[in-house]
């Protein structure tokens, strides 16, 4: 059975005491897959020296990060458009916009957002989309940029079953994680009402651990812990479900 994570920093500061023992415990349950999305220039070089490390393995990606939107945004898509046209990215991410921490910058989040839509165009890769409490502003903009040569991933998706139905209108796949597994977390109300084949699975480790860790540092391999509450939703075999969710991967990222 194998896995992929298709969200997860793995290069962040929370893993630098044991991120070989975090990898290799991720290895041994079957997730072989790793993709990996950008923040801002600071830590593009982390991001080389761990696909260094895992060649086979570690998948990146480039772009802004919204919550990175600030006075020097322009600066920074400037770093991003000259590492997408200096070697092979397999997406565009994590970009979108949040206006759940900062309003601030809302107007340049939107402007980061559609310049880097039309650089995924340009080299005909998936966007992943980072979308907090700004589903009609991203939407704002799939609408006027959707087409068959725009298509990615709604990461992390909480949004209800009108906005799932939405984002993959757009042709976008829903990121599921831990999100999936809280009490309060609603989209696995709903979520056996979406084909599995719009479905992709995430850890966005070290972020948003599930149950039973939720509050922890979150690590790619309890992506099993998301694999068996997605069984549970939709009463298929893990086994299925990984099989449907890895080759959606495959689908997305041409990898």
């Amino acid at each position: 059975m194998i896995l992929t994570d298709t969200h997860t920093h793995l290069y962040s500061e929370a893993f630098d005491e044991d991120r070989d023992r975090v990898i290799q415990n991720a290895l041994d349950k079957g997730i072989e897959r790793f993709f990996i999305p950008a923040i801002d220039s600071t830590y593009t070089q982390a991001m080389l020296d761990l696909e260094r490390a895992y060649p086979k393995n570690i998948f990146l990606m480039a772009g802004l990060h919204p919550t990175h939107v600030k006075e020097n945004y322009k600066k920074e898509l400037q770093h991003v458009g000259e590492q997408l046209a200096k070697r092979k990215f397999y997406a565009v991410g994590e970009i979108g916009i949040d206006l759940y921490w900062d309003k601030t910058f809302l107007r340049q989040q939107q402007e980061a957002f559609r310049h880097q839509i039309q650089w995924a165009k340009k080299y005909g890769l998936p966007i992943v989309i980072h979308c907090r409490e700004s589903f009609n502003e991203i939407f704002e903009i799939l609408e006027i940029e959707k087409g068959d040569n725009l298509f990615g991933i709604f990461h992390c998706f909480t949004g209800n079953l009108e906005q799932a139905k939405t984002a993959i209108s757009y042709n976008m796949k829903l990121g599921i994680g831990g999100v999936v597994t809280f009490k309060n977390g609603k989209i696995d109300r709903f979520l056996d009402q979406i084909d599995l084949e719009h479905i992709v699975l995430e850890t966005d480790s070290p972020y948003l651990a599930p149950t039973p860790y939720r509050g922890k540092r979150n690590e790619s391999a309890y992506l099993m812990n998301v694999l068996e509450k997605l069984s549970d939703v939709y009463g298929t075999s893990k086994a299925e479900i990984a099989r449907i969710t890895t080759e959606n991967s495959k689908e997305v990222f041409s990898v």
